[in-house]
């Protein structure tokens, strides 16, 4: 009788242990669930903000639209999501996005760069070298807001750069210190573009000290006089460089256009970039804040009040873009991987090219 009394009370103290235990462990997996919910960041919104400078799409096809003041907003096909600094957001004026080979995103902002993992933000901390870390690799990423000069990226370590400094007093003829400029960087080194040509050599233009092609091994300088400030004191900066399917590069403006030719003195010669009407001359300002080569080799280039410039290889045309009878302020352009062509502005939200011409994108 005894040992059926200790055997029953064996029993009970195993069921009410195990019981323990499962009512635990479900304890533990509702707790993790909640603490996921809780943990999720971005608010979803109805709309874009109406100053969109930067648009980029990943590679999960999503389309990513950096503002100048709200923060950055992702738009997956069917909600929009917007993540400022209260989501861990370095700030929330955006100047550049860019994805690395792991599907990590890059938030360039004038307060620094923020990287995205898809889960949160953390604000990347440069290493300034006295090495000064030139390499070329094809999976670097580049950025210049915020840094001296520029800074690259090589998966670990987030190296600040310095480009090499050339007598611009000399190649100029002006004074190029001092010159204020956007951002919190003064120097005529400051980059204002980073690009990459169909060789995979990396090219900055600068402030006022001109523009930089890089090749993993030398630099070559294009030190023009239309690249720093101009004549009548205005500094457009080298913004974007892009190349033809005649292998010239244009520097953000549509004066002059360039070819490398190592047997030239300077490395590179230089022609006129086309043949313009002088009223076109007279009244538009030939430069461009943005541009890109499309499927077809057609190059687009926006300004900022005065529409956009294209290029089919032989002649320019401008088209302006209007919203009823106020004209819509450029900042970029963009391609996506369809070949679909976008426009960030800073006075109406983002455009696309449709049948033809550039409508107001509603998502």
């Amino acid at each position: 009788m005894e040992i059926e009394m200790i055997k029953n009370l064996i029993n009970l103290i195993l069921t009410v242990f195990i019981s323990i235990i499962v009512i635990s462990c479900n304890g533990q997996v509702k707790s993790k669930s909640e603490q996921n919910q809780n943990t999720e960041i971005g608010t979803i919104v109805s709309g874009l903000d109406n100053q969109i400078w930067v648009i980029f799409q990943d590679s999960k096809g999503n389309y990513w639209f950096g503002s100048n003041g709200n923060g950055v907003y992702k738009y997956d096909g069917t909600k929009i999501i917007q993540f400022t600094t209260k989501d861990g957001l370095a700030y929330d004026q955006i100047r550049g996005i860019q994805e690395d080979k792991e599907g990590n995103l890059y938030i360039e902002t004038q307060n620094g760069i923020s990287k995205y993992n898809g889960t949160e933000f953390t604000t990347l901390q440069p290493i300034k070298s006295s090495k000064n870390e030139w390499k070329l690799e094809p999976n670097d990423l580049w950025f210049g807001y915020n840094a001296n000069d520029l800074y690259r990226l090589d998966g670990d370590s987030l190296y600040e750069l310095e480009l090499p400094r050339k007598d611009l007093k000399k190649a100029f003829g002006i004074e190029t210190e001092g010159v204020p400029f956007e951002g919190n960087n003064n120097s005529p080194y400051a980059v204002f573009g980073v690009n990459k040509d169909k060789n995979g050599n990396i090219w900055f233009g600068t402030a006022t000290a001109g523009a930089f092609r890089y090749d993993g091994d030398s630099f070559l300088w294009f030190g023009e006089k239309e690249l720093s400030t101009l004549p009548d004191g205005r500094v457009p900066g080298v913004r974007s460089m892009i190349q033809d399917k005649n292998g010239y590069y244009w520097l953000s403006n549509i004066y002059s256009k360039y070819k490398i030719n190592s047997d030239l003195p300077k490395g590179y010669e230089k022609i006129e970039a086309a043949e313009l009407p002088e009223k076109i001359i007279n009244d538009k300002i030939l430069y461009f804040m943005s541009g890109i080569a499309d499927t077809q080799g057609k190059l687009w280039m926006t300004t900022y009040d005065d529409g956009i410039w294209c290029y089919n290889g032989e002649s320019l045309s401008n088209i302006e873009i209007h919203n009823g009878t106020e004209n819509v302020l450029l900042i970029s352009i963009y391609l996506d991987d369809r070949g679909g062509i976008w426009l960030g502005t800073n006075n109406d939200g983002v455009y696309k090219h449709n049948s033809g011409k550039f409508e107001k994108f509603e998502p």
